[in-house]
């Protein structure tokens, strides 16, 4: 299984190709096996609920 097959079993690719981190406007890495979306420069790990992106900082979770 390939990283895209992956994705768009549970994101919609062409959604995560426009999205961006909400505090730096930076590029996103997706992490299949957690479910999240990374912002490195942020330092912050976005939750994917139900195949959804929450993009709300409040909701991050701090990463190092």
């Amino acid at each position: 299984m390939t990283d895209m097959t992956a994705l768009t079993a549970e994101v919609d690719p062409r959604l995560l190709e426009i999205l961006v981190c909400p505090v730096t406007h930076g590029p996103l890495d997706y992490d299949r096996e957690k479910g999240e979306l990374i912002s490195r420069q942020a330092k912050l790990a976005y939750p994917i609920r139900d195949g959804v992106p929450i993009m709300l900082p409040e909701d991050a979770r701090a990463i190092d």
